[in-house]
């Protein structure tokens, strides 16, 4: 298999800490360099016409995009170590933590860095600089409900490691580089702790 990734994203990021947790080596990875615009190349439009990463080329050339997808593929492809439920409930409680990292704490802070960042303007024009400044104060009402939510459990959906702390971690991750988002610096000790937690673990290291 091929993953087009890029390290100037979090989304690849995400793919590549699941494909670690799983013990699956041997994925190649393509970087797409988005600043210089390799995004826009026929050759990857063709792959995805809407010029995004990652996309996870098949063995049999069929091409997935969408991380969420990619990684429902990785869940059947290895089961163990399972990170996206086992049964309907718990599928079900782990992809509500999933989609309220992804939607509440992952978009805002990608709307905040693609709005606020200048760096990025080659990705969004035009910038809305008001609206990521918005985006950034969202992403704080958020990042204050997790850690109270992490006051109470050690992971997003309960009490083990799940996929919801992959997208939980990467957001906070690309947080803490283009915004300079320290958890702890804003009296959040709770999700301060656990992002330290997450980064040690050795998928945190992934290169993607």
């Amino acid at each position: 298999m091929k993953l087009y990734s890029s390290t100037r994203a979090p989304n690849p990021r995400r793919v590549a800490m699941f494909l670690a947790e799983k013990g699956i080596s041997g994925v190649e990875l393509v970087d797409i360099d988005i600043l210089a615009g390799a995004q826009n190349a026929p050759s990857f439009r063709a792959k995805n016409p809407l010029g995004r990463v990652p996309v996870l080329e098949l063995d049999d050339g069929r091409l997935l995009t969408e991380t969420r997808a990619i990684c429902t593929y990785i869940e059947g492809l290895q089961p163990e170590p399972n990170l996206m439920g086992e049964g309907y409930e718990e599928r079900a409680f782990i992809e509500m933590a999933d989609r309220r990292a992804e939607l509440h704490l992952f978009v805002s802070v990608t709307n905040w860095a693609r709005h606020g960042h200048p760096a990025l303007a080659v990705l969004e024009q035009p910038q809305f600089s008001a609206f990521g400044a918005a985006q950034g104060e969202k992403m704080r009402d958020v990042a204050c409900w997790l850690d109270q939510t992490l006051a109470g459990q050690p992971y997003l959906a309960g009490a083990r490691f799940t996929i919801a702390d992959i997208t939980a971690f990467c957001a906070l991750e690309f947080a803490r580089g283009l915004m300079k988002y320290r958890p702890g610096d804003e009296g959040l000790a709770h999700l301060q702790a656990y992002r330290d937690r997450i980064a040690a673990r050795p998928s945190a290291a992934a290169p993607y």
